[in-house]
């Protein structure tokens, strides 16, 4: 059904990412591609002088660690991880890399995001293809 499909992952929330990547391996089509994305908030340049020197370089390695890990008994899925505002990054990684379909998970939202969470709604709104959202 689809060739190019990006699972958004965060690793700071329970979220069930295998749910999301059992649906992605039912809709890609043979010999697509399955993307597991994990998009690190960007930390604003005046607070990176109060971090240790090494501090970004270890929060980065940890969290390629961490996606690796989370997909570790994936087949045909292939990790990546990019810095930036999550909503935003994960529609603009889409755009760019000619993804036609994203499955994201949303968690039982609040009254300021009723519907869906904001990542997710931010998605839904935005994308240029087809999304699915997980809950």
């Amino acid at each position: 059904m689809y060739k190019n499909i990006l699972v958004p992952i965060a690793l700071d929330h329970e979220r069930d990412t295998k749910s999301a990547l059992d649906l992605a391996h039912k809709l890609l089509d043979e010999g697509g591609k399955i993307t597991a994305l994990h998009v690190l908030e960007h930390v604003a340049g005046y607070t990176q002088q109060y971090l240790p020197p090494d501090q970004l370089a270890k929060r980065r390695a940890e969290a390629e660690a961490n996606l690796a890990n989370e997909i570790a008994d994936q087949e045909q899925v292939e990790p990546v991880l990019i810095t930036g505002h999550s909503g935003r990054s994960i529609v603009e990684y889409a755009k760019g890399n000619e993804v036609d379909c994203i499955i994201i998970a949303s968690h039982r939202p609040g009254l300021q995001d009723y519907f869906l969470g904001s990542t997710a709604a931010r998605v839904v709104r935005h994308a240029h293809c087809a999304v699915h959202v997980i809950r």
